[in-house]
């Protein structure tokens, strides 16, 4: 009697782009952890998000040079690229792992990468706003991610239309986007008054970067389906 093989399936269905994106954290991580201290402590000097950089009246208290436009922009991406520790890049990673896979299944690879960036550059200059002058450094990507997580929740929240076209996002102002936001908000501005995710260590995260990525990733996910559904295939599946 013949027995038909079921085809394997992958022991991990993450859409590729959230893997590469993982594997890029690490890879990054690794990079620093590996080289010489000298310069492990001069990477995260240049390129981890300090908010006194874009303060004239620090930089001039303290002699220093703000560096060109392109070295004032950096710090607004590589701050994402860095991380203290195994377990802070750990934690990141799972994080994007959950969240990040709920966005790639619904927008091409090119898209996601753009939104990462973008949310993380809002939870920076949203930081940058309620911690002007601060010399705190500020590294680690869950500033991005959390846009992703507010993404997935208008993904996972929504419905589809009765012509069946692709899914449609959860409205912003929807009561389960407004819960989970409400939850979200809480935690963060907890943290913030307990201290946690929130110091003058450069591995502590300060919580408004969670909060500006989150904001920017309610906001952003609708142009960006939009875009996605307009000029390039459909992507509806919740894998």
């Amino acid at each position: 009697m013949g027995f038909v093989q079921e085809p394997r399936q992958p022991f991990l269905r993450a859409p590729s782009s959230a893997v590469w994106l993982i594997a890029l954290l690490v890879a990054a991580h690794m990079g620093r952890v590996l080289a010489p201290a000298q310069l492990s402590d001069n990477i995260l000097v240049n390129y981890a998000f300090i908010p006194a950089r874009y303060s004239h009246a620090y930089l001039a208290a303290h002699g220093l040079n703000p560096g060109s436009i392109f070295e004032q922009a950096l710090p607004f991406v590589s701050y994402m690229l860095l991380h203290a520790g195994l377990a802070h890049l750990a934690i990141n990673c799972v994080w994007l792992l959950a969240f990040g896979a709920v966005v790639a299944r619904r927008i091409d690879a090119l898209l996601f990468f753009l939104f990462f960036v973008l949310c993380g550059i809002a939870g920076a200059a949203v930081h940058l706003a309620f911690n002007w002058g601060s010399a705190a450094p500020v590294i680690g990507a869950s500033g991005a991610i959390s846009g992703l997580m507010a993404m997935g929740f208008r993904i996972v929240g929504g419905s589809r239309p009765v012509d069946g076209g692709p899914l449609e996002l959860a409205p912003i102002l929807s009561s389960r986007i407004l819960i989970w936001s409400a939850v979200w908000i809480g935690v963060n501005i907890l943290a913030g008054v307990t201290g946690l995710g929130n110091g003058a260590e450069p591995h502590l995260v300060a919580w408004q970067v969670h909060l500006g990525g989150y904001a920017a990733g309610l906001l952003l996910a609708g142009p960006f389906v939009a875009i996605q559904d307009r000029y390039m295939h459909p992507r509806a599946s919740l894998g």
